[in-house]
This record gives structure tokens, sequence and C-alpha cells, in this order.
């Protein structure tokens, strides 16, 4: 089970849906951004993407020590790199792209 205040962080940063994360993993522009262990591979953010889905449908109690680290995880990466908004409009940029494959759309209200 994760710790309150990781799970509260967890979904503040995280202001996908778990449809809307799927939709968005689903396209070419998330698969087109992110560090890759080698070419053609997945990235780091695109799989992450796919583990806060699986994250987002599980109940508060059903989280494992493995689904708190990811959280964590996601938490320093969206804080990191919000921190990093390029100036302008950000609608169309890797930046962007970048942070929706970890459930994170800063154009999101």
């Amino acid at each position: 089970m994760a710790d309150t205040d990781v799970f509260a962080e967890f979904r503040d940063a995280v202001n996908m849906t778990a449809g809307e994360l799927t939709k968005w993993l689903g396209t070419d522009e998330s698969r087109e951004v992110g560090q890759k262990a080698s070419a053609g591979s997945e990235s780091v953010g695109h799989d992450s993407g796919r583990k806060i889905v699986q994250i987002l449908g599980k109940k508060k109690a059903d989280l494992t020590d493995a689904d708190e680290r990811h959280m964590r995880k996601v938490v320093g990466y969206v804080h990191r790199h919000t921190a990093q908004r390029p100036d302008g409009d950000v609608s169309d940029t890797r930046w962007r792209r970048s942070l929706m494959n970890w459930g994170h759309d800063p154009l999101k209200r």
C-alpha cells in the first residue's frame, strides 16, 4: 500500500486520466520522444506511461511497493521537467510530449 503523501503527490503530478494517457500512448508523437536504450526500442517515458495506466487502475489498498517506487519516480520526473518549461507556446513541443508520456499534460488545468 502506498504512503499517503506519495499517493497525494502522484495524483497531483499525474493530471491525465487512464483513458487519456492510454489514447496518448497510442500515438506516433508519444513514441517519438524520450530516451531509448537502443534504436527502435520503447522510451523510458513510454514504458512509464504504461505503468502509470496500471497504477491508476488500482485501488490504493492494492498498490505494491513497486507501484510506490514508480509513483515516486513519476513525481520526481514531473517536478524536474515542469521546472524546465521552455519559453513561448509549448503546445507542440517535445518537452510537452515527454511530460505527457509521464501522465502530465502541462496545458491541462
